[in-house]
């Protein structure tokens, strides 16, 4: 009689330092996975954007102009932070600038203040985000079409990824308040 070996899967040791537990494996996959997503969604933005106008623009910088654009009205960089969940305020300001100097967006009314200046999209701005909304359904919207179910998952990952963005603003609202010296 022969005996017959059993092959064996790989196991791969998911736990570590910031995993002893499964709720923690877990939660450390979502964040590697919010890392993965993050740096792809700014390389996707940079380049998509690259293809509408030239001058090395970031994915913060797209957004930022996009976020100027929403409802048509003006926004002022306290509100495009807001709206980005974002508190470096010089970073934004020299996203303005850059977007500002490109004649993508412009100061909207007379406020000289930076702080109370809102912006708004120029006309050149509005056709450069306009070809980037049209690039976006060419080459990303018609790569989900064939996904079954896509919508549902999509926005059930979206209300997920809302939710944890609160707990993770709350839970650094408390590692503030017990910082070393």
């Amino acid at each position: 009689m022969t005996t017959r070996k059993k092959r064996s899967e790989p196991v791969f040791d998911k736990h570590w330092h910031l995993a002893q537990s499964e709720q923690e494996l877990n939660f450390t996959e979502l964040e590697f996975s919010i890392l993965r997503i993050s740096a792809a969604f700014d390389r996707w933005q940079k380049d998509c954007l690259a293809c509408c106008v030239n001058g090395g623009f970031s994915g913060v910088d797209n957004a930022v102009l996009h976020l100027i654009r929403m409802h048509d009205r003006p926004k002022s960089v306290s509100e495009v932070a807001r709206l980005m969940n974002r508190d470096d305020i010089s970073n934004l300001q020299y996203s303005l600038r850059k977007l500002t100097k490109a004649g993508l967006i412009t100061r909207a009314g007379t406020s000289d203040s930076k702080r109370t200046a809102a912006y708004e999209v120029t006309e050149e701005g509005t056709r450069v985000s306009d070809l980037f909304a049209q690039f976006r359904r060419e080459l990303m919207i018609s790569l989900t079409d064939s996904i079954k179910d896509l919508d549902v998952d999509i926005l059930t990952a979206s209300k997920v990824l809302n939710i944890t963005s609160g707990l993770y603003d709350h839970a650094s609202t408390v590692a503030a308040s017990h910082r070393h010296k």
